[in-house]
């Protein structure tokens, strides 16, 4: 059952599912719809905007949560995401999306599994006030020490910055699972460019405190039985993917490989400006694009429209994004 949950629900497995005469009862209670035109204003005037930040679904034993974590409303898709290519180039791929050639939405979505046995949160998000974290996990009735284990899949702030708070681990009871390549590059090497100084300084503040903790793998070590790692560098050195396999059903979280669902896919060789390794990262998408299209993979991106999750279709010669719809309720 998938579903966005509401903050009165804690229960994983909570249906909307109800028997219809206590749904039509319940309907012809609602008050009446206003047909006035200045009744409808009153009425919309109460109205605030909102969005749901979880949502929910099996995937064979496995429960998945997508964690609406944080959204940012930016400028400059070109510079940032189609780096380098002529101003026509992306006002053709724009409009033919029908989205803004400039202003985008960028989301910050972690992805939590419960395999039945153990709680996997994988990244932490941004970890400043704004985050929505904490309240994601208490909407589905859990808290910090729930977590079993945070895996990190590579070391970017919106990634890392909710394991600590005041300086104290997050998740005090959790194991850590890092990229031994990713924590390495932070913590020893120096060949971070200009303009990852400051991340390096707060990878190296936040994370190397909890290295007793964690555990440090490579691409096709497993996490758990059912999530394995995958390959996945470019955007920074050692990303990792994972595949999510529960009861013959496959789930792959690509996390930051693809950082906007229009030119990311299907303009795998643009360079992004946020790739710390532009050609290792077309490199990447090209093979998770054909990966995900050919296995008919469901998956689940960081950086997607939330909830991140949707499937690769091949279409007019080119990839394409194709979001859920009601395929994880039925």
């Amino acid at each position: 059952m998938c579903e966005l949950l509401s903050p009165r629900s804690n229960d994983w497995r909570h249906t909307l599912n109800q028997p219809r005469s206590t749904a039509i009862r319940e309907a012809r209670t609602v008050a009446p719809v206003p047909t006035d035109i200045g009744e409808v204003q009153t009425a919309m005037s109460g109205i605030s905007s909102a969005r749901p930040r979880v949502f929910t679904f099996d995937l064979g034993s496995f429960k998945v949560a997508a964690l609406l974590d944080a959204v940012d409303i930016r400028d400059e898709l070109a510079s940032a995401i189609a780096a380098g290519q002529p101003p026509a180039a992306v006002l053709e791929l724009a409009a033919s999306n029908f989205i803004d050639q400039d202003r985008y939405e960028h989301c910050f979505i972690p992805t939590l599994i419960d395999t039945g046995s153990e709680k996997i949160l994988f990244d932490t998000g941004c970890g400043d006030d704004g985050g929505s974290l904490p309240d994601c996990l208490q909407t589905l009735g859990l808290g910090p020490d729930d977590i079993n284990v945070v895996v990190i899949t590579h070391g970017h702030p919106d990634h890392i910055g909710g394991l600590v708070r005041n300086d104290q681990p997050v998740f005090s009871r959790a194991r850590y699972v890092f990229g031994a390549a990713e924590f390495a590059f932070w913590t020893e090497g120096n060949a971070v460019r200009p303009a990852r100084l400051a991340n390096r300084d707060l990878f190296r503040r936040i994370c190397t405190g909890l290295a007793d903790r964690a555990t440090f793998i490579a691409p096709g070590d497993v996490v758990v039985p059912g999530i394995t790692a995958i390959d996945a560098a470019g955007h920074s050195p050692g990303l990792l993917a994972f595949l999510v396999e529960s009861s013959g059903q496959q789930l792959l979280i690509w996390s930051d490989a693809f950082l906007h669902y229009v030119v990311s896919i299907q303009r795998p060789e643009w360079h992004a400006d946020f790739d710390d390794d532009k050609e290792k990262a077309i490199e990447t998408r090209k093979r998770l694009l054909s990966m995900a299209s050919e296995r008919r993979l469901l998956v689940a991106g960081h950086h997607m429209p939330f909830p991140g999750l949707g499937h690769v279709g091949r279409i007019g010669g080119s990839f394409r994004w194709i979001p859920v719809s009601y395929q994880l309720n039925v």
